[in-house]
């Protein structure tokens, strides 16, 4: 972190050109070679970033057909000593469970995280996946979820939510609202503190994280106290500038954007609220949030406006934004040097809300 943060202020949000690196009350940077494009200061994305960036575009959603996605989602990853060095394994000495909790439309999977090392109940953070709303499973998420259960000490509950193209919106979003809802009511089971929830999300969870937040405030549902929001998707009109600045940016283009889009709305009218959460009408009495963004990710923008729309509502908001990154780095953590500080910034911010730890 540049500047320590300051809990007890709460300012605009400030931006340096087409870079925001100042929040309401914090800054962050991941660190890299500094350069200039057009005026603007900038960070090299490093080379494994970009070699990844390109295996992974090999396989972008652009290429594959609806079928295709289909099979894809039919097959188990798992672990293994490949996918570990990509995607990281589990945390160690976080025992882990999976259950079930009630969905839109039948029941969904659940897989709990928990330190070994807690024997007293625990705040609940209840985690959705990214993936663009067609990928992304509980076993490809086992090191952010657990690793957050072990470093926050919480209790994470990750929601594997129905998948586009076989279930469109809402399926996913109703999913994780009526998931979070099943779980918070069951904290007895789940060894938490129900008192005490946070919801989390990257990406396209992260859209879903800030849209559960919304349904619960509009639905007169649980008390929600913190949400984490790690490079969210908040405008699927996609008027951010940045999807233009980053339209060929590794590990998500805007192409990428535009197939998921498709696939997840199928038509439907991306100004709904519960598909755009920066486009509701009112932004008020949502609950704080963290919001983290990468300086090469079309959905940059997404986040920082998103940020400045809580803020204007009086909602407390935390913005980073990490330097020389792209979408999707803290799915990466044996590649992308900046996981440790954002994972320790989401750590930290959930410590300081759910369990009333100040920051140092």
């Amino acid at each position: 972190m540049d500047t320590p943060p300051d809990p007890n202020l709460v300012g605009d949000l400030r931006r340096r050109d087409s870079v925001a690196d100042v929040g309401s009350y914090a800054t962050g940077s991941a660190g890299g070679d500094r350069g200039e494009t057009n005026g603007a200061t900038v960070t090299k994305i490093d080379l494994r970033t970009r070699i990844l960036g390109r295996l992974i575009g090999m396989a972008s959603v652009t290429r594959r057909s609806e079928q295709q996605i289909l099979a894809d989602q039919r097959r188990v990853i798992g672990h293994n000593p490949l996918t570990d060095l990509l995607l990281g394994g589990l945390a160690e000495g976080v025992s882990v469970k999976n259950t079930t909790a009630v969905g839109a439309d039948g029941r969904v999977g659940v897989r709990l995280y928990r330190a070994a090392r807690f024997e007293e109940k625990l705040p609940l953070v209840v985690f959705m996946h990214g993936g663009g709303w067609t990928s992304g499973t509980l076993d490809t998420y086992d090191w952010l979820a657990s690793n957050i259960a072990r470093d926050a000490g919480v209790v994470v509950a990750s929601v594997d939510y129905r998948l586009a193209p076989g279930h469109r919106w809402p399926a996913a979003v109703e999913d994780a609202y009526a998931a979070t809802v099943d779980l918070i009511s069951h904290g007895e089971q789940l060894g938490a503190d129900t008192t005490r929830v946070a919801v989390v999300g990257d990406s396209a969870g992260g859209n879903l994280a800030a849209v559960v937040a919304l349904m619960a405030r509009d639905r007169s549902g649980p008390s929600i106290a913190f949400q984490g929001l790690i490079y969210p998707a908040t405008d699927l009109t996609m008027a951010s500038a940045s999807i233009e600045e980053n339209a060929h940016a590794p590990i998500l283009t805007r192409a990428d954007m535009l197939a998921f889009r498709s696939h997840y709305l199928h038509g439907h009218d991306p100004r709904d609220p519960y598909v755009s959460p920066l486009l509701a009408d009112d932004l008020a009495g949502l609950p704080p949030a963290l919001i983290q963004v990468a300086e090469h990710d079309p959905l940059r923008d997404d986040g920082l406006r998103y940020a400045e729309a809580l803020l204007a509502a009086g909602v407390p908001v935390r913005t980073t934004t990490y330097f020389g990154m792209p979408h999707g780095f803290m799915a990466f953590p044996k590649i992308s040097r900046a996981v440790p500080q954002a994972l320790g910034e989401l750590c930290q911010e959930l410590r300081r809300v759910l369990l009333g730890q100040p920051t140092p």
